[in-house]
């Protein structure tokens, strides 16, 4: 069996890239697809493999403002060649999905979320002190186009797998689509388990729009408690004008050093609607807390104060987006902070593992593939 692998663009080894990582594994002759690809900005292992970008690549200034040429995206997928192959795999958050398979090839699709710029994170990308009053007007004009297009490339896919529940619900709103979960790989056995509390909070994140790390910053200046952040991007300046003395950045870190972040830490901060979210996965699988806004994937994978299932916490939610929620769910923490046994913690992280997500993913593909060959499984 042939394989092609597409991917939205490869910039950087995020929780997407984490699943291209297995992929690559399972496929290890398949040539990756991609948008863009900036060289030594991901794994030896994706590295590894050839790989085919689209014009997106040789655009002016891609290195840093590539997100900018956010109407072409479409257009730069459907472009991508993956040649003769029996089955396509694609892992998109973006536009991945849209790619053209030949005829008589399936095609696979991960999704790590239905188009975000354009459903349910618009806003945070788009709105009022998000974007310029041009880029703004730019977007409103182009938003229902690229939801057209989104809606409609996805009937180019013969099987969906979504990276939560939380997805699959979306991907039945937006695209009409009944999708697999299975969760995103987190690589637990490269964390080690432990109990020290070196009396700071973290986060570790890049700095998205979505991912609100300035709730962090406001509720930690009203606090005065320790936060240290992992992490840069986009909205970097910005957040460090907001911080006080007691809010420390970091920047990206090897994993060695976010490791030893984890594990000096008392809790992680996790504040963003994620689709899945891996970083509270690897705070748990080091035996930490986490204290996360209650919607998205982390209802799936932290065990509240308050579950009525009677299984150990892994952490506290707070159900409103704002500074003042977080900062309450903090005292709350630490209100309780004896109910939180690390060990315990640290086994339920171990339910979402590397080697389980490969297991699953290759047992789904094999199945689904056979079924498309015997022309038994045409969900569309």
């Amino acid at each position: 069996m042939k394989v092609a692998i597409v991917h939205d663009w490869l910039t950087g080894m995020r929780g997407g890239e984490k699943v291209l990582e297995v992929c690559c594994e399972l496929y290890p002759d398949a040539r990756i697809h991609t948008l863009l690809h900036l060289e030594g900005t991901v794994s030896r292992t994706i590295e590894s493999h050839p790989v085919s970008t689209s014009f997106v690549q040789h655009l002016p200034f891609t290195r840093r403002s590539y997100r900018h040429y956010l109407p072409l995206f479409p257009l730069a997928a459907e472009t991508l060649d993956v040649g003769h192959v029996d089955l396509v795999l694609s892992s998109s958050h973006c536009v991945a999905k849209n790619v053209r398979v030949p005829a008589g090839a399936c095609h696979i699709a991960y999704i790590h979320t239905p188009m975000r710029y354009v459903w349910d994170q618009y806003d945070a990308y788009f709105g009022p002190g998000r974007a310029s009053l041009a880029v703004r007007a730019a977007m409103r004009m182009v938003r229902p186009w690229l939801q057209r297009v989104d809606v409609r490339t996805s009937r180019r896919v013969h099987y969906f797998i979504a990276n939560s529940r939380h997805v699959a619900h979306r991907i039945r709103k937006h695209y009409n689509r009944d999708a697999t979960v299975i969760y995103p790989p987190v690589d637990v056995d490269r964390f080690q388990h432990c109990a020290r509390d070196d009396g700071y909070y973290l986060m570790v994140t890049a700095f998205a729009p979505y991912k609100r790390v300035d709730i962090a910053v406001k509720a930690f200046n009203q606090l005065g408690k320790a936060l240290k952040i992992v992490g840069s991007g986009q909205d970097g300046p910005r957040l460090e004008k907001l911080a006080g003395p007691n809010i420390e950045f970091l920047g990206w870190q090897s994993d060695q050093k976010v490791h030893e972040a984890y594990r000096g830490c008392r809790a992680l901060i996790f504040p963003g609607e994620e689709d899945f979210g891996i970083v509270p996965v690897e705070a748990m699988a080091v035996g930490k807390p986490v204290i996360a806004f209650g919607r998205g994937g982390a209802l799936e994978t932290i065990v509240p104060l308050d579950s009525q299932g009677g299984k150990p916490p892994t952490g506290v939610f707070f159900h409103e987006q704002t500074s003042e929620a977080l900062s309450q769910a903090v005292g709350r923490f630490e209100q309780h902070r004896a109910r939180f046994e690390s060990e315990l913690i640290r086994k339920h992280a171990e339910s979402f593992g590397r080697n389980r997500f490969a297991d699953r993913l290759h047992d789904f593909v094999r199945d689904k593939y056979a079924e498309f060959c015997r022309g038994t499984g045409d969900p569309t």
